[in-house]
């Protein structure tokens, strides 16, 4: 492992906005769990949850920009949420946190009804078809989703992925979702819309081949 990497996570256990999963453990229930805003925020305020975070900067500008809200990035990959959780720090962000974990573990973090709104920003689109459950947007991780997301919760996803985009919306109809709105093209559709107008990493690489953005977003 290279020693920056070392480093970051070395640096990661200090940060007091990072959660790490009790790794070796598959049953587990968080301390945290059911009173994120009592004893993590110190507020009441909702919660919105983005999975696969990466680099964090989707949670990270949307706790800037909107204050009225507490925002939680989860991804398993320390060294990138180690980029967010620090730029967070140093920018005195006290309305969002991180969780180093597998998706599929949220249950152990959240109590039901816990999570106002999720997120899904580029996730890997996982073509091959033994993959299908895994894809983030499955109807099995949908399932996950629905354990601790309030009733009406919205689900919404940003992809540079037709087949991410096409299989998303084939699962919403099989499983007779709600579709709130959906686009192939989200600067055609909706321009100048700031929650949709944040830009990742992985997002200014995919605006820079000539990719179009699509979103979709639904209520399970």
């Amino acid at each position: 492992m290279a020693k920056r990497k070392l480093q970051q996570f070395a640096e990661l256990a200090t940060f007091t906005n990072v959660i790490q999963q009790p790794f070796g453990k598959e049953n587990f229930d968080y301390p945290l769990k059911g009173n994120w805003g009592r004893d993590f925020f110190k507020n009441n305020h909702p919660i919105v949850l983005e999975l696969g975070c990466g680099k964090g900067e989707y949670s990270v500008a949307l706790a800037r920009n909107h204050p009225e809200f507490n925002y939680i990035g989860l991804d398993i990959k320390g060294n990138r949420i180690w980029t967010g959780a620090k730029k967070a720090l140093e920018d005195n962000l006290s309305n969002v946190g991180f969780i180093r974990s597998q998706v599929d573990r949220i249950g152990n973090f959240f109590a039901p009804g816990e999570i106002y709104g999720i997120w899904v920003t580029f996730p890997d689109p996982k073509p091959k078809k033994g993959n299908a459950r895994k894809r983030l947007t499955s109807a099995e991780m949908v399932s996950i989703y629905q354990k601790v997301l309030r009733p009406g919760g919205q689900i919404q996803l940003k992809t540079d992925s037709t087949f991410n985009y096409d299989f998303t919306l084939e699962t919403i109809r099989d499983n007779q979702y709600q579709l709130v709105r959906h686009s192939e093209d989200i600067d055609r559709d909706y321009p100048g819309e700031e929650l949709l107008q944040i830009r990742t990493y992985y997002e200014q690489k995919f605006r820079e081949k000539g990719f179009p953005i699509r979103f979709v977003s639904f209520i399970p």
